[in-house]
């Protein structure tokens, strides 16, 4: 996911030689400094204090680690930032309270929930500013994360929501292809062309989700004829109770986003 914003940033038209990125391992700072040309790498294994150095004179932090591991790092980096340094945090379950407590007092802080279509430039991004955060470092954060796709601000108790629909969302549309070529198979289709059909259907009908304006109940409705078989199919879901089904999913994704910041502290 960070590797994801970090290609939005510089297809957005980010200065490569603007941006630090801190990983663990060598290899893996070697790899990013050859993927993306300028920007600068540091791994932990060889400059244990290569987060504090990324941070320091640093305008925006982006905080990526799990969510176990964000207050922590918080600690670790405080007294490399600037008062006025706006650290995201893009860890789900990890709430605005948390990463305040846990940084100097009045760090301007923004909440952030990101999907994995981040990668292709067509994610949906939600920021959700703190207590201490300025309209002007919030706009600025909008314009650092817009290359990643999508920014909607939402308030902070509607994040765990969010995360049901667009942060989980991407693995129900991929679990919807599987059904669907599972569903060839047992309609007589060779494996790999029900895989296929079931992948390019799913990007298909996603890029024509994209389109401006788009309703999906109208694109829906335009694929089924009365009395058609899309409309048997649509009727048979109905009768299943699929639409219920998934509401229930989405609600089970958030309840648990918040028992995770509950466990969290």
């Amino acid at each position: 996911m960070n590797e994801a914003i970090l290609s939005g940033l510089l297809e957005a038209g980010t200065d490569p030689a603007d941006v630090v990125a801190t990983v663990r391992r060598a290899e893996r700072a070697a790899e990013l400094a050859e993927r993306h040309h300028g920007v600068t790498a540091i791994a932990g294994e060889e400059e244990p204090d290569n987060n504090k150095q990324a941070t320091k004179g640093s305008g925006v932090v982006i905080l990526g680690v799990k969510p176990v591991g964000i207050t922590e790092l918080a600690r670790e980096i405080s007294s490399s930032l600037s008062p006025t340094t706006v650290v995201v945090s893009v860890a789900a379950a990890v709430s605005i309270a948390q990463l305040e407590a846990a940084l100097p007092a009045g760090q301007p802080v923004i909440r952030s929930m990101p999907n994995t279509p981040a990668k292709l430039g067509r994610g949906v991004v939600s920021v959700s500013p703190g207590t201490n955060c300025t309209p002007e470092q919030l706009q600025r954060v909008k314009d650092v994360l817009h290359g990643a796709g999508t920014v909607v601000e939402v308030p902070e108790e509607q994040v765990d929501a969010l995360s049901a629909i667009s942060g989980s969302g991407p693995a129900y549309v991929f679990y919807l292809a599987e059904a669907m070529a599972a569903a060839g198979r047992e309609l007589g289709l060779d494996p790999e062309l029900s895989l296929l059909l079931a992948r390019e259907t799913v990007a298909g009908a996603g890029f024509m989700l994209a389109e401006p304006g788009a309703d999906p109940t109208a694109l829906r409705k335009a694929v089924t004829s009365p009395n058609g078989t899309t409309e048997r199919a649509i009727a048979t879901f109905d009768e299943r109770g699929l639409p219920a089904i998934i509401a229930a999913g989405a609600r089970a994704a958030a309840e648990r986003a918040a028992e995770i910041t509950k466990q969290l502290g």
